[in-house]
C-alpha cells in the first residue's frame, strides 16, 4: 500500500485515470481503493482533487450518483441531472440554516449589522437557486 503522505495531485491523477478506464460505467470509493491501490483516505483525497482541479482542467464532469458511484459522465442530461440534484441539496441546507439558525438570532436582534448583512445575502442566494433549479423544468 503506498505511504499515506502522497501529494493530491498524485491522488488526483490516480483517481481520474481509474474514473477514464471505467467510462461511461463509474466507481464507488471502495472500488476506486481496489483500482488504484490508494487507502480511502487517499482516494477521498484524490476525489477531492479531481473535484477543485482536474475536472475543469481536463474538462471532464465528475457526477456521482447511488447506483453508480463517481464518474465522469459524458452526457449533458447527466450532467444536469446531477447539478439539479446538488442545487437541491444546497437549497435544503440554506433553508435549514436560515429557519433554525440566522432567523431566530434576527428575531432577537433585528438591528445587528450583521444578521442584516447574513440575511440579506442568504436570501439573494436561496431565490438565485431556486430560479436555477425551476429553469428549464
Amino acid at each position: 500500500m503506498p505511504a499515506r503522505g502522497l501529494a493530491a495531485n498524485v491522488c488526483g491523477e490516480q483517481v481520474r485515470l481509474a474514473l477514464l478506464e471505467a467510462r461511461p460505467a463509474g466507481l464507488t470509493a471502495r472500488q476506486l481503493v481496489a483500482a488504484t491501490g490508494l487507502s480511502l483516505y487517499q482516494v477521498r483525497k484524490g476525489i477531492l482533487y479531481v473535484r477543485e482541479v482536474s475536472a475543469m482542467a481536463n474538462l471532464t464532469p465528475l457526477i456521482w450518483t447511488y447506483a453508480g458511484g463517481y464518474a465522469f459522465a459524458s452526457m449533458p442530461d447527466d450532467w444536469i441531472a446531477y447539478e439539479r440534484s446538488r442545487l437541491r441539496t444546497e437549497l435544503t441546507r440554506i433553508g435549514r440554516f436560515l429557519s433554525a439558525t440566522v432567523a431566530p438570532h434576527a428575531a432577537l436582534t433585528p438591528e445587528e449589522e450583521w444578521i442584516k448583512l447574513v440575511l440579506g445575502q442568504l436570501n439573494v442566494v436561496q431565490t438565485a437557486l431556486n430560479l436555477v433549479n425551476k429553469a428549464g423544468v
